[in-house]
């Protein structure tokens, strides 16, 4: 390799991407455009960073397993930083597989990583700790070793394992101010803040406050029952004093149902009050009661564990078998695509598809929420077609994806 490469190449490792282009700027050859490809991503520009490496990877020969597999590695960044959610995991594990048949064990594990992180935003966590678990951190650059730490953390969030993320968080500072490089540093810190943000409120029948992570991990924990209206399940103290969840996620009626019950606790609910919650009908008529009568049984069989509903002369009251209260766990702001809303406030442009994946929905029901929220001047868009992207500024206190349901197994 020759020294305009290796200046271009120090250049970037140091997070400085124009120092490496005034390197390489002017050159054609395979692993300039590399390169230029990093250093234009590290800039912003991700259309052409991605054509520069896929440029750079048909460059290079066949017998250049590790550079084409480097190239492969590199695309997959600029596809998460871009969203394309969508983009061949395979040809990633290929990647990965290649640099680590060649002893090439950085960027192996920075590979690795990228596929962790593209499990979080899809919200498949399992896979992300599974994967997360086959990683070695000890032999790894500050630079990756700031980037695993934050992916250590970004797990234990979601996990509601605050102490954990802190622990990480101080160790990818750390590393962060090891490499120098200010980009990073500043991801750290931005990381940070949400341990300090409001991520849920806590609703009873006097009062509502807003809780930080840590304060919601231990009402979660603690002998309350919960009526969790982020993930659409229920927590509570079960047989032999176990937690117990029970997912209300797929049944919509169940949940209203109960979150009625549990804003009003200790006191009952009127049947039309319940009627217009449940099934949104703005008179109660005989069918209506009818049917609440089976949901409210229905109800009462999910929730036998965990509380009972009795019927009053007016309505139906929760009653708790073993909790002293009941409360709501809910967003910081809640309408009607907030989880949508949720993913776009990280700031960066998201596509239609990369939102149905997240989501788990379908990308026409996406393009209709999407439609509704920029017609409401809550997102914006650029370009066209497949191009297209949607975006939204940060918006203070409003919901995050840490109290987002993570797909069920079936999605």
């Amino acid at each position: 390799m020759d020294s305009l490469i290796t200046a271009a190449a120090h250049a970037l490792a140091a997070g400085d991407p124009l120092g490496a282009l005034n390197w390489v700027a002017l050159r054609d050859d395979a692993p300039a455009l590399a390169l230029r490809g990093i250093a234009m991503a590290q800039l912003g520009d991700l259309v052409r960073a991605k054509a520069l490496v896929r440029s750079a990877a048909r460059a290079f020969g066949p017998k250049e397993a590790v550079a084409r597999a480097r190239c492969v590695v590199a695309e997959a960044e600029i596809a998460l930083v871009s969203r394309d959610l969508g983009w061949p995991a395979k040809a990633l594990d290929t990647a990965r597989a290649t640099l680590e048949a060649h002893g090439d064990r950085v960027n192996a594990a920075h590979a690795r990583c990228l596929e962790v992180r593209r499990y979080l935003l899809i919200g498949r966590l399992d896979e992300a700790e599974r994967t997360l678990a086959e990683l070695d951190p000890a032999p790894l650059p500050s630079a990756l070793r700031a980037t695993h730490e934050l992916v250590v953390a970004a797990i234990a969030m979601r996990r509601l394992r605050t102490k954990t993320a802190r622990a990480a968080l101080a160790r990818a500072r750390h590393a962060a101010r090891r490499a120098g490089i200010p980009a990073l540093t500043a991801e750290v810190e931005s990381a940070s803040l949400v341990l300090n943000t409001p991520a849920a409120r806590l609703i009873t029948r006097d009062q509502e406050q807003p809780l930080l992570l840590e304060e919601v991990e231990a009402l979660l924990a603690s002998r309350a029952l919960v009526v969790d209206a982020c993930r659409h399940v229920v927590h509570g103290t079960g047989a032999h004093e176990a937690r117990t969840v029970v997912s209300l996620a797929r049944r919509p009626v169940l949940f209203a149902l109960a979150r009625a019950l549990s804003e009003a606790w200790p006191e009952d609910v009127p049947r039309d009050v319940l009627v217009a919650r449940a099934f949104r009908a703005k008179h109660a008529d005989e069918s209506h009661r009818a049917r609440l009568r089976v949901e409210v049984g229905r109800l009462r069989t999910v929730l036998r564990t965990l509380a009972d509903v009795s019927a009053t002369k007016r309505g139906f009251a929760l009653v708790p078998h073993r909790a002293r209260e009941v409360v709501v766990l809910a967003r910081p702001v809640e309408e009607k695509h907030g989880a949508m809303l949720a993913f776009l406030a990280d700031g960066e442009p998201w596509s239609s598809s990369a939102l149905a994946l997240a989501l788990g929905a379908s990308q026409r029901t996406v393009q209709r929420a999407l439609d509704a929220l920029a017609t409401a001047g809550k997102v914006q868009s650029f370009d066209r077609g497949r191009a297209r992207r949607w975006m939204t500024p940060p918006v203070p206190g409003f919901t995050t994806i840490l109290l987002l349901p993570t797909p069920l197994p079936s999605d």
